[in-house]
């Protein structure tokens, strides 16, 4: 595994609003794949109705104060990660903080450090924002996402 990390060639790339269907996408289909298990398939379908939307996604990519990184390895399309500071942010923390909301990475690229690249990626974007402190949040029913995340705490 560490000879295939090594080959890989990953670019970071900020979201724009001309990129809102591809978002569109990789938030069905990652979203599907995580939670799809623990839901009928009205409520997901209703979910991502309501959350993954052409005009919500719009109103989210027009925010000044959230930004969406897509990663991609060997060119294709990993995943994304999504940041919120200030009013932006799910829930108020403080001022100087930086929410890491989203870290959604497509099945097939699981377990080759993207998530961990990503953590690190909006740590930096705090860092060059000023922010001195970076949380997120996590549903509780996400078992994956919590082991991870586990591994981060100090």
């Amino acid at each position: 595994m560490p000879l295939l990390r090594k080959q890989m060639k990953t670019t970071f790339k900020k979201c724009t609003l001309e990129d809102v269907k591809i978002l569109q996408d990789i938030s069905y289909e990652t979203f599907k794949e995580t939670f799809q298990h623990l839901n009928t398939s009205e409520n997901m379908e209703a979910y991502l109705q309501k959350a993954f939307n052409l005009k919500q996604l719009e109103k989210e990519l027009l925010n000044v104060s959230s930004a969406f990184f897509f990663i991609y390895v060997n060119e294709e399309l990993a995943g994304y990660l999504k940041v919120n500071v200030d009013i932006a942010q799910t829930e108020r923390i403080e001022n100087d903080a930086l929410e890491i909301e989203r870290i959604y990475i497509r099945n097939k690229f699981q377990g080759q450090g993207l998530g961990k690249y990503l953590i690190n990626r909006g740590i930096e974007i705090a860092k060059a924002q000023n922010k001195k402190l970076v949380w997120l949040g996590v549903w509780e029913k996400n078992e994956g996402a919590i082991k991870f995340y586990k591994k981060w705490v100090l």
